[in-house]
């Protein structure tokens, strides 16, 4: 990578699917080669999925990377489309498991998101980007129409009371690793 970007082909590094370990290792082979290193991860992240609270964000805080989030909406799951109806593009199989396995708690996720008064694709965004470690996920809207619902999530402030229901719904690790499997 360095000398990719010596040669310009390459202004930043980022990484894709890394362990907190990988990106801890690559930061601190690029610093004893007074290089820059990663700047951002790419990771997959969303309620339904949250192992990366283990290490990876904490890994991506300590070294100030940028974190983005790839299948934000657990490939549609928590788009709140009606179980039964042909979710988007992307849902395919993952999309249906997903919500056939954890249907019960995208109910209640759906329900939450009525009584927020939101649509539940931009609360499931909004939570994301309420962690100060993400910087924008990685979304997929097909028309200007799907973007412009979207950009709703940017504007949607979560507080403390619903913060706490989305963890109850979708629990995540507790805390980051070792504390959250060995204390």
């Amino acid at each position: 990578m360095e000398v990719l970007v010596a040669q310009g082909k390459v202004i930043y590094v980022g990484s894709s699917n890394f362990a907190g370990f990988h990106i801890a290792q690559a930061n601190e082979v690029a610093k004893q080669r007074h290089f820059l290193g990663l700047v951002c991860e790419q990771s997959k992240y969303s309620l339904l999925e949250r192992t990366v609270e283990l290490e990876v964000l904490p890994a991506c805080k300590a070294y100030g990377l940028a974190v983005i989030p790839w299948s934000p909406l657990a490939a549609g799951a928590l788009a709140g489309s009606e179980r039964g109806t042909s979710g988007g593009r992307r849902e395919g199989t993952q999309g249906r498991a997903n919500r056939e396995k954890h249907s019960h708690r995208i109910e209640q996720f759906i329900g939450l998101c009525g009584q927020l008064g939101e649509e539940p694709a931009n609360v499931a965004l909004a939570w994301l980007l309420h962690n100060e470690v993400v910087t924008a996920p990685i979304i997929g809207p097909r028309t200007i129409e799907q973007l412009d619902a979207c950009l709703r999530a940017t504007e949607i402030k979560i507080d403390t009371a619903a913060l706490a229901k989305l963890d109850e719904m979708f629990p995540g690790p507790g805390k980051p690793a070792p504390e959250a499997y060995a204390w």
